[in-house]
Parts: structure tokens; C-alpha cells; sequence
């Protein structure tokens, strides 16, 4: 089955770096892409950034533009989210999860998933 796991989650202080990264299985991963949200305490689960199929289009957060970068490895089925300058505002548990559409195999057969998969999520604190 589809899985996402999600690692590179703690602490940091204002100022500081963190990399996010997510290892996707169960899926191939090169037919959809892949977006990294987050939820903030007492907030809404928001878009922060995303990535195509292929790699060529990335679209960010005004919130995080120019501080927050999205990369995926094909090699290991990962995609990254570095984070620099990171502020008390980038506090949140962040998720990734996949673009709809996905292509899986079961049954003998390929399907298209007709919603997104979810990683569990990690707690990014960030303390001034």
C-alpha cells in the first residue's frame, strides 16, 4: 500500500535550518507530484510548497518564499523540503502527501488513485 514517512523534524532556533524529508512507497512515485503542508497549533492545515511529476514546476508560500526549498529524488523516492531562516511562525506539524493521481499496481493491473496519501506528519518547533 502507499506509504509516506516523514523525517528531519525537532527543534531550532529563529535564524536556523531544518530539512524535512519524505520517502514514498507503494506507488510509482515519477506519476505524481508531491507537496509538503502544514498545520500550525489552533490553525488550519495550509499549502506551503509543491512540486510536479517531473521536477520542473515549484510553487511556494509568500510565506516562505525565498527561505524554503522543494527538491525530490527519484533515486529514493524522496522529496525534500530545506528550511532556512526559519522563524517562530514556522512552528507547525508538517505533512507531506501526494498530488491525486497517483499510479499504483495491484492486482495485476495499474490504477489512479483518485485521492491524495498522506504522510503522519512531524512537529517542526521553532523558538526565538
Amino acid at each position: 500500500q502507499v506509504q509516506l514517512v516523514e523525517s528531519g523534524g525537532g527543534s531550532a532556533q529563529a535564524g536556523g535550518s531544518l530539512q524535512l524529508s519524505c520517502r514514498a512507497s507503494g506507488y510509482i512515485f515519477s506519476s505524481c507530484g508531491m507537496e509538503w503542508y502544514r498545520q500550525p497549533p489552533g490553525k488550519e492545515r495550509e499549502l506551503v510548497s509543491s512540486i510536479s511529476a517531473n521536477g520542473e514546476t515549484t510553487t511556494y508560500a509568500d510565506s516562505v518564499k525565498g527561505r524554503f526549498t522543494i527538491s525530490q529524488d527519484h533515486a529514493r523516492n524522496t522529496v525534500n523540503l530545506q528550511m532556512n531562516s526559519l522563524k517562530t511562525e514556522d512552528t507547525a506539524v508538517y505533512y507531506c502527501a501526494t498530488d491525486v493521481g497517483c499510479l499504483y499496481f495491484s492486482g495485476g493491473d495499474y490504477y489512479r488513485a483518485n485521492s491524495k496519501y498522506w504522510g503522519q506528519g512531524t512537529q517542526v518547533t521553532v523558538s526565538s
